[in-house]
């Protein structure tokens, strides 16, 4: 199981330096302009930060998801698809596993935690 973590974290941080790194600005900053656009139209329909909201509401919590999911699920995608041919570039070979902590880490880590400050930030003005 050591190897297998081992690989992970080796291969992770590979891509930070090798081919088609670019992704690693281009994808959290897609991401960040969607969350942006839905922060702004949470605040201004006077709506608590949506990652808050996924904890403290379960009764809106689907639909919260699925508005989430239509905001960055192109560019979750849009990772999960990068990655994958990365992998076949660089490894010859495709780990599933590794493609969603990638397209995870890329995509939806930086719109839960941009659209939540956006939200704040703009319902104190």
């Amino acid at each position: 199981m050591e190897d297998i973590w081992a690989r992970i974290v080796g291969n992770l941080a590979d891509r930070v330096s090798g081919p088609m790194k670019f992704r690693f600005v281009l994808q959290p900053v897609m991401a960040m302009i969607f969350a942006v656009l839905a922060g702004l139209k949470d605040a201004k329909a006077n709506k608590p930060p949506y990652f808050w909201s996924l904890f403290t509401n379960p009764a809106e919590r689907g639909a919260l998801l699925k508005d989430g999911w239509k905001s960055v699920g192109k560019v979750f995608l849009l990772a999960i698809v990068l990655d994958i041919v990365y992998q076949i570039i660089v490894l010859h070979t495709v780990y599933p596993g590794e493609v969603f902590i990638v397209a995870f880490i890329l995509a939806i880590v930086p719109y839960l935690i941009v659209r939540g400050l956006v939200t704040r930030i703009a319902t104190k003005k």
